[in-house]
């Protein structure tokens, strides 16, 4: 089942119905048995008839008062990417070391008000030269610590700034529209399959100009692995939501530029779109 956080109240989709109430998003996610309430709210509920426009007209992102933590370095291709961009820095052996500890890296990366729903625009930064999404698995995640959702991020990265000092990741990872964060919330009590694929398209000038995919099975850290480290030492009164890493780094060559589209895509969930400002 997905649910929508729209200006016009939550929208719960159940296959091809679409059903709308008008409740607090915080209090509304933040419940380790939604799975279980939506199904019994569907079966009382009347569905609506313009749920498609109102997705399309009146989207917002997953979220209010939660914030967005993300992961680095879960999957081997970033481990290599984060190595060429900061060999010059001697970083090189950070990227190598914190992909084999038992911690990972987490960092924050952004509060509702620098995130934006698919269909927004995203940002790069100005004073960065090297600038790419990164299109990950998002765990939405209650303030208990348990995992009762899934959407799709779009970490944007100034891989520039990031690669000329590791300790500039905070500058290179959070600032105004960094990142990309929906359509919706995959709800399900199932712990999503190894075998769900992540792909991203990079429209240019009505042209695909990156196309990749990757399964999370390529993941070398499990979701609950990434949230009990969350969890161990900060609380959440509302919950969460954390990225867990991409696995679909463009190469050198390749840097995104205004009005560029983006396109990320996960079985299951559905297709985050942003534009480049």
């Amino acid at each position: 089942m997905k649910i929508y956080n729209t200006k016009k109240g939550i929208i719960i989709q159940s296959e091809n119905s679409f059903h709308l109430i008008n409740d607090n998003w915080d209090d509304f996610i933040n419940n380790d048995n939604l799975a279980s309430k939506l199904n019994n709210l569907v079966a009382s509920l009347k569905p609506i008839q313009n749920a498609e426009k109102i997705i399309e007209n009146d989207l917002l992102v997953p979220m209010q008062s939660q914030e967005l933590w993300a992961s680095g370095v879960t999957y081997y291709n970033s481990k290599l990417g984060r190595q060429e961009e900061s060999k010059d820095a001697g970083g090189g052996d950070y990227y190598e070391r914190v992909y084999n500890a038992d911690r990972p890296e987490l960092f924050f990366k952004a509060t509702v008000n620098r995130t934006v729903p698919s269909g927004g625009k995203v940002n790069i930064r100005k004073d960065s030269t090297w600038d790419v999404p990164e299109p990950e698995l998002t765990l939405v995640i209650t303030s208990s610590g348990k995992i009762i959702g899934y959407t799709i991020g779009n970490d944007m990265s100034s891989r520039s700034i990031e690669g000329e000092n590791p300790l500039y990741l905070p500058q290179a990872k959070t600032y105004d529209a960094c990142a990309g964060l929906g359509p919706c919330v995959y709800i399900t009590d199932e712990v999503i399959s190894d075998d769900s694929k992540i792909s991203m398209k990079i429209i240019r000038n009505n042209e695909i100009v990156f196309e990749e995919a990757i399964k999370i099975n390529q993941m070398k850290r499990k979701p609950k692995e990434l949230v009990d480290y969350l969890y161990r030492e900060c609380s959440f009164e509302y919950g969460s939501l954390l990225m867990t890493g991409t696995g679909i780094v463009p190469t050198t060559e390749f840097t995104l530029k205004s009005e560029d589209e983006i396109q990320i895509s996960i079985d299951n969930i559905g297709t985050l779109i942003n534009y480049v400002r």
